[in-house]
């Protein structure tokens, strides 16, 4: 069973009785709505939804859209993100750290690194 076809996570999540219109904020606002994330108990189980379901606005799972976006450019080849998520690596133990992440920034080091690398 996917994430798509169990949604019974989101009755658990930190953000069930907020208005929907409070997750897709844009700027300084995110900051806020990413803290209270990264105390919630289905966080996971809710960016796994926002990247297999190619969500393109709001926070989901602690992360903003442009944060996703960047993950799934630097991770084309992954195509079950759950699986991926349970993997035993450094971005992954920083996903699911309960702070916010720097993710934008360790993948473009990530990126300059393999370029280097291939040069």
């Amino acid at each position: 069973m996917s994430v798509n076809d169990d949604q019974t996570w989101a009755a658990h999540a930190a953000c069930a009785d907020d208005e929907p219109d409070a997750l897709f904020v844009r700027g300084a606002a995110q900051r806020e709505v990413r803290t209270r994330c990264f105390s919630c108990r289905v966080r996971m189980e809710c960016l796994i939804d926002a990247l297999e379901s190619n969500v393109t606005y709001g926070v989901w799972g602690g992360l903003t859209e442009r944060e996703r976006r960047a993950l799934v450019r630097q991770y084309p080849e992954v195509t079950n993100w759950r699986a991926w998520l349970e993997t035993d690596n450094d971005v992954v133990a920083e996903l699911k750290a309960p702070v916010a992440p720097r993710i934008i920034t360790r993948l473009r080091r990530r990126q300059a690194r393999r370029r280097a690398a291939t040069s």
